[in-house]
């Protein structure tokens, strides 16, 4: 039962932590409705239309993969199962997902062990909607942030020409485009100041329940029970994709901001007349030096990281299937 306690802690303090940076996680979202209030030419709308889209469908994977190992955990395995019969054969009960104090209820018998198992399989779905909701935060928050990166690289193509909607003076110009990408890396900052303690939560309790779910799935493959296996892999599933989001996402941020200073470097920056130029250093230098997402401000969410929290999952379950 150590890995169903595990992830009942984790859902836990990600909940708190939810509720601790509500009014952070409020604020993220108002800035959201006022950048879609203030965009206003095709180009723009059309980019932040497609990340929109993007994030959208990442939720959806995201509660697919969250709901698929609840319904495999909660109610195929113990249908499966069926009523296991008591020892002296005198009742059935079904077992259920969690384990309850005998000091609540004797949830052996009918009517308490229908009782606790219905509030446990509720309270499994509050759960399941509370790590879909962690992780589906930080992506729309990320992409969204991605959104607008991409529309001020689409800005700094238009600096030196200007476009209809822009300012008529390259001052006026750079100005817009400074003010945006200043208030970009405050919404990346804002968004890792909300989910740095839950990507931390979720980074630990990922690679603690990857590897027990590793080894749970290979001593149900010995004694060749599929309903197990399948749960256990299909709980494996989840918890991989949700720390993949979170490194993911990192990833995606990381490698925007850079393309900012990318682009401004790429642009005909020497038509620019007398100490305009200086403009575009400023960008190259906040490019480089922009935020990053954290798992509480320790480790540096990237694809790298990823490919080391499965490593290290592989390693504790091969030293845990040495000494068992």
């Amino acid at each position: 039962m150590i890995g169903p306690l595990s992830f009942f802690m984790m859902t836990f303090m990600k909940y708190y932590l939810l509720i601790l940076h509500k009014d952070d996680i409020r604020e993220g979202i108002e800035r959201i409705e006022w950048d879609w209030r203030n965009i206003e030419h095709r180009e723009d709308k059309s980019i932040m239309l497609q990340h929109a889209t993007y994030g959208r469908k990442i939720v959806a994977v995201c509660t697919f993969f969250v709901y698929s190992a609840f319904a495999f955990y909660y109610i195929a395995v113990p249908v499966s199962v069926g009523k296991v019969v008591a020892e002296g054969g005198n009742f059935s009960y079904t077992p259920l997902p969690f384990p309850a104090s005998r000091l609540i209820a004797d949830v052996y018998h009918s009517p308490s062990n229908e009782i606790i198992h219905s509030i446990q399989v509720l309270t499994g779905m509050v759960m399941h909607a509370v790590t879909s909701a962690a992780c589906s935060i930080a992506a729309v928050f990320a992409v969204h942030a991605c959104g607008q990166m991409q529309v001020l690289i689409n800005w700094l193509g238009h600096l030196v020409d200007g476009r209809s909607d822009m300012s008529n003076t390259v001052e006026g110009r750079m100005a817009t485009i400074v003010s945006q990408h200043d208030r970009i890396l405050k919404f990346i900052a804002l968004t890792e100041k909300a989910m740095q303690q839950i990507s931390f939560v979720e980074f630990l309790g990922c690679m603690m329940n990857m590897c027990l779910l590793g080894y749970y799935a290979i001593m149900e493959w010995n004694s060749k029970d599929a309903m197990f296996v399948i749960t256990y892999m299909s709980l494996m599933m989840s918890f991989t994709f949700n720390i993949f989001i979170f490194c993911y996402i990192g990833e995606l941020v990381a490698e925007q901001c850079s393309k900012v200073g990318e682009m401004t470097y790429m642009i005909d920056w020497y038509r620019l007349t007398g100490r305009k130029k200086l403009g575009c250093i400023l960008i190259i230098a906040m490019s480089n030096s922009s935020t990053k997402f954290t798992a509480g401000n320790m480790v540096e969410l990237s694809i790298n990281t990823f490919s080391d929290v499965v490593k290290t999952a592989v390693a504790f379950l091969n030293m845990l299937r040495a000494m068992t």
